[in-house]
């Protein structure tokens, strides 16, 4: 089973243990639904804003998740399943109850109010992930606690990955590589691009059925063609469009198991492709070898997108770039850092990157090469195979 265990939430505690120790805090109040799961390990089947929840985490003593009745059943399955990290759970109602009711009529920030209290964190100085509006509601009831927003600081915590994390990736990185084998053997011109895309989700789930069987797997996925592809995200009319001849295609592959997640893209040619279309792609491939390269330890991260723009640049490619060359992953599929392009820190061993450098071509269409790669202290390693050499992925000839 993948489900990430106990171990990886001690891993977690340590480091938000840590940052409470740093900060002089005696307690941190998580409310958004990705922190959320980073501490508890529940995937979050609700939408925030409209029901919210909150996990409380003393510094000593045990956590407190505030969740809705919505998610009952839920957590009930995660707990029988052994995944929930979180013991104490406590639900609250949306809608009056029924006389008859047992349940509490206790609102949301009756609980919370109540975790608060329970942890014996009354009068104590709390960081939160966010800059809600929950704080000023339980400062009424506990006007000697403060609340401090840590949100940069936080979101630290998840660079470094558990050894448990990168095995995960290293297996969805196995099975998008087969999901890409899929791709080179399906592609012909003339085919519904839709119809293509859910023809190779179905095989990806029935693949899945046998690999993990009662986990929870979630796939985005598409593929761009043609002009359309010199839009990173498609035109936004991609309805009945059909592969054609001639065409460059960039196919997009994010599974997420089990709140883990990684990338695999690649551009591949529905027939022979035009001289600038090999120019475009050979400058692609080489800044993302580029890329790669800068990923160890004690570089700074700003150093991967310097050296793929550079190569794509030198390319006469310098008015074809949209987007920085990649982004942090983990929990979700754009991690932080977020300022790629700007962030003078050094890199450190087992943080995981997507290195996408890309060139958009107004009118032929976009060219990238996405690999998971994981930083390493001499080397970086690089969780996706699929053949990228261009007469690896001309097809259909």
């Amino acid at each position: 089973m993948s489900f990430l265990s106990r171990e990886v939430f001690d891993y977690r505690r340590r480091l938000l243990n840590g940052l409470m120790d740093q900060a002089g805090l005696d307690g941190f109040v998580v409310f958004e639904a990705d922190f959320f799961q980073f501490f508890s390990n529940f995937h979050v089947d609700v939408q925030t804003w409209e029901r919210p929840i909150a996990l409380v985490l003393p510094r000593n003593g045990e956590p407190v998740a505030i969740m809705n009745a919505l998610s009952t059943g839920h957590v009930g399955f995660a707990k029988e399943r052994g995944s929930l990290w979180i013991e104490d759970v406590r639900i609250y109602c949306e809608f009056p109850l029924d006389p008859r009711d047992t349940r509490t009529s206790a609102t949301f920030l009756d609980l919370l109010i109540d975790a608060v209290a329970d942890c014996g964190l009354s009068d104590a100085r709390l960081g939160m992930d966010s800059r809600s509006l929950w704080p000023g509601d339980i400062a009424a009831s506990f006007p000697s606690a403060s609340f401090r927003a840590m949100v940069p600081e936080v979101r630290a915590l998840r660079w470094v990955k558990h050894d448990e994390e990168i095995s995960i990736m290293k297996e969805l990185c196995a099975l998008s590589d087969w999901v890409q084998e899929l791709y080179f053997e399906e592609v012909r011109p003339g085919r519904l691009i839709h119809e293509l895309d859910y023809f190779i989700a179905k095989r990806l789930f029935e693949k899945a059925a046998e690999l993990y069987p009662g986990e929870n797997l979630e796939y985005r996925f598409y593929t761009l063609s043609g002009p359309s592809s010199a839009s990173p995200h498609g035109d936004g009319g991609q309805v009945g469009k059909r592969l054609e001849r001639g065409h460059g295609l960039v196919n997009i592959i994010i599974p997420r198991l089990n709140g883990v997640t990684i990338e695999n893209e690649r551009t591949l040619f529905v027939g022979e492709p035009s001289d600038l279309q090999k120019r475009a792609y050979d400058a692609a491939m080489r800044a993302n070898r580029a890329a790669v390269e800068q990923m160890v330890a004690g570089n700074e991260v700003q150093a991967i997108d310097a050296a793929a723009r550079r190569v794509i640049c030198d390319a006469g490619f310098h008015e074809n770039l949209l987007h920085r060359t990649g982004h942090g992953m983990g929990l979700v599929g754009h991690e932080f850092p977020a300022d790629m392009a700007y962030n003078t820190r050094p890199l450190l061993e087992n943080e995981v990157y997507s290195a996408e450098p890309g060139i958009f071509i107004k009118g032929v269409g976009g060219f990238r090469v996405d690999d998971t790669v994981v930083i390493g202290t001499n080397a970086p390693m690089v969780l996706t195979s699929t053949p990228r050499a261009l007469e690896d992925v001309i097809l259909c000839v």
